[in-house]
């Protein structure tokens, strides 16, 4: 079983190949692991006409999808990191939220990238 530090150094290698997966297809990258108090966002990027919010999920091995690990937990703290992110710099552009999955081991890791992944839902917020 990895540690600790292993599995943060793995999951570290699979948001630095998702970064650079981005950037390589023109997004402008924001900023990688922005937090505020106990929000979290993994990779904001950017184009021309949308501000894009990504989940990154690594994994090493194909038994169970990377993108199956964000619940609608998941989904409402990303919208919520992302509303605070917005109003914190005021962005004046649509979001849109996207998935990258990272499988396998650094350097030969596989990526896909789902565009749209997640749409906020109606009452993002619980009373």
């Amino acid at each position: 079983m990895p540690t600790m530090a292993e599995h943060n150094d793995f999951g570290k290698a699979g948001e630095n190949a998702a970064t650079e997966y981005l950037k390589s297809k023109g997004y402008r990258i924001r900023h990688v692991n922005w937090r505020r108090g106990h929000l979290e966002l993994d990779i904001v990027a950017e184009t021309d006409d949308e501000l894009i919010v990504v989940e990154v999920k690594t994994r090493n091995g194909r038994w169970d999808a990377p993108e199956d690990a964000v619940t609608n937990t998941k989904i409402r703290h990303v919208i919520a990191a992302t509303d605070a992110y917005i109003k914190y710099f005021d962005v004046d552009l649509p979001a849109r939220f996207d998935i990258i999955s990272v499988i396998g081991n650094a350097p030969d890791f596989e990526i896909d990238h789902i565009e749209d992944a997640f749409y906020p839902p109606v009452n993002t917020y619980r009373r």
